[in-house]
């Protein structure tokens, strides 16, 4: 629990972290065993290095080369969400691990090919006994192990932290930059979380590629189309390209989309209506405060890494 974070969401008391399960859990993030043919599992989607998102792909990847239509979103604090994907259409971390493996443009899998490689295996029962107290591996204790690995992925160390707890001091441009932001950005990616975890259309429009309508496709209510969730911004200077389709490759060119590139339409969100007027050096000192959210502790931790 970073300080200054609001309590959890996430119902610990169904399933309480261990570090059985937890080492567990990772051993299962970096298999590819989860997929049909084993060339995908959780990481090949979600790096360290860009914060647990997708590193440089605008959309994720899947089993024989395949693309899903969005761009993998990062798994750090997790346990603050009560909705998961894009849309909100997941209620629960477990739902959206079942429903990564058996996507037929992910992993390709189910949960009953993967129960019978896992059993096979030299080295998950005794991994699972560990865990769960006896040998038998089962889809809750699959979804269960691998949630205790991703909502331990906590990211609350950045220099906007220290300098919250009173560590350390923003320079002058951060600081100029975190008061514009403050003014310009923090209605929908409020602090601590940097998001509101809000679904709102912010005027990308929609890619003919991928005819993605976003929240409407959970409500079936118009007034939800081209609605996606608020990202949240920590390490977002390491988790490009940006957007639900990955379509903005830079923070200076999601700046700009703001700036002048918004597009208008019946659900655009109230507070884009005249855009966000920002000049370049507003630009610059608001890239110097979103670099104070780089979490290098978080990045490269080595209790995450694959073992």
């Amino acid at each position: 629990m970073p300080a200054g974070f609001p309590p959890p969401e996430y119902p610990f008391e169904q399933n309480q972290i261990t570090e059985e399960g937890f080492q567990l859990g990772r051993k299962l993030f970096y298999d590819g065993k989860l997929s049909a043919d084993g060339s995908i599992s959780c990481a090949s989607c979600h790096h360290q290095i860009a914060g647990f998102g997708t590193f440089d792909h605008d959309l994720s990847h899947g089993i024989h080369n395949q693309h899903t239509t969005r761009n993998a979103p990062t798994l750090a604090n997790l346990a603050w969400q009560k909705a998961f994907r894009w849309d909100g259409s997941a209620s629960s971390v477990e739902e959206v691990i079942l429903g990564h493996i058996d996507a037929r443009n992910e992993m390709g899998s189910s949960v009953f090919q993967v129960i019978t490689k896992l059993r096979s295996d030299s080295l998950y029962p005794n991994m699972f006994k560990k865990a769960f107290g006896t040998r038998q591996i089962t889809i809750q204790r699959i979804t269960y192990a691998l949630s205790q690995f991703v909502l331990s992925l906590v990211s609350g160390n950045a220099k906007y932290d220290e300098v919250k707890n009173g560590k350390a001091v923003f320079n002058l441009a951060e600081q100029t930059g975190y008061d514009l932001f403050k003014s310009k950005c923090a209605s929908c990616h409020t602090e601590p979380l940097f998001s509101d975890l809000s679904y709102r259309n912010n005027g990308l429009g929609l890619n003919p590629a991928i005819n993605d309508i976003g929240r409407m496709r959970v409500t079936g209510n118009k007034q939800d189309s081209l609605k996606f969730r608020v990202t949240q911004l920590r390490n977002v200077l390491m988790t490009f390209p940006y957007g639900h389709d990955g379509k903005i490759a830079s923070i200076s060119q999601m700046l700009t989309h703001y700036e002048s590139g918004i597009v208008d339409g019946s659900t655009l969100d109230p507070l884009l209506k005249n855009k966000i007027p920002l000049t370049a050096q507003e630009k610059f000192y608001l890239q110097q405060f979103l670099s104070t959210l780089t979490d290098s502790s978080f990045m490269n931790n080595p209790r995450f890494e694959e073992k």
